[in-house]
């Protein structure tokens, strides 16, 4: 990841320029698009500190490009600034739940606009500190900032997502989740699965997980939990 990159996504020339020009008196290197393909063009080579994304596109939907971010393993981490002429309540809200980390509506002051990606950085850049290791009777570690399980020391190979499952499962024990909510969690928007998918990869990670895979129970009509 580039700590100086902002990728910016925004039809409208002008704007672009605008922010371009701002950014650059703060020492950032801008990549501004008009197109949402170049932009993911871009995002395939190299990944920015920040995206600044307009959500009223000529080609898309900046809230089905923030969905998509958010969903995919290898962009979620970056943080999203959303631009847009749409300033109703429910756009904010819907632009933050689905996972951007602010929101300014035009027209902007780019004073503002510079401080407000400034701010989001801060944030990126010194996370809250968070337990990294969970350790389940002494023998089953799993290290979530690493995506490393080891079973009495021993390392056990997951697929990515089986550790996002047993992840979901460890920091909720006791939460239902039905195959679903699951399948959302796994694959968002982007998901061409049906909802059985769920069960092959829950069987899978019982049997790596040996007598702890007991864990992982099967509630039926409704989905699965994970409980001591």
């Amino acid at each position: 990841m580039s700590s100086k990159t902002i990728l910016v996504l925004d039809d409208e020339p002008h704007i672009l320029e605008l922010i371009a020009v701002n950014l650059k008196k703060h020492g950032f290197e801008p990549a501004v698009f008009e197109f949402i393909d170049e932009f993911w063009d871009f995002l395939e080579k190299k990944t920015p500190a920040l995206i600044i994304l307009d959500l009223m596109l000529n080609d898309g939907d900046g809230f089905d490009i923030c969905k998509r971010l958010k969903t995919k393993e290898s962009f979620s981490q970056i943080p999203v600034l959303m631009l847009t002429a749409r300033s109703e309540e429910t756009d904010k809200v819907l632009g933050l739940e689905i996972g951007a980390d602010d929101y300014m509506t035009k027209p902007f002051s780019p004073r503002e606009m510079v401080a407000r990606v400034k701010a989001i950085l801060r944030r990126s850049e010194s996370p809250e500190p968070k337990r990294s290791i969970i350790t389940i009777r002494n023998e089953l570690e799993i290290d979530i900032t690493k995506y490393e399980v080891k079973l009495k020391g021993q390392k056990i190979d997951l697929s990515m997502t089986e550790f996002k499952l047993l992840k979901i499962f460890i920091e909720r024990r006791g939460w239902v989740f039905s195959r679903d909510q699951l399948l959302d969690y796994l694959w968002g928007n982007d998901k061409i699965v049906i909802d059985r998918t769920i069960d092959v990869h829950i069987k899978n990670l019982r049997k790596k997980l040996l007598h702890f895979g007991e864990m992982i129970k099967n509630i039926r009509g409704v989905g699965y939990k994970m409980e001591d």
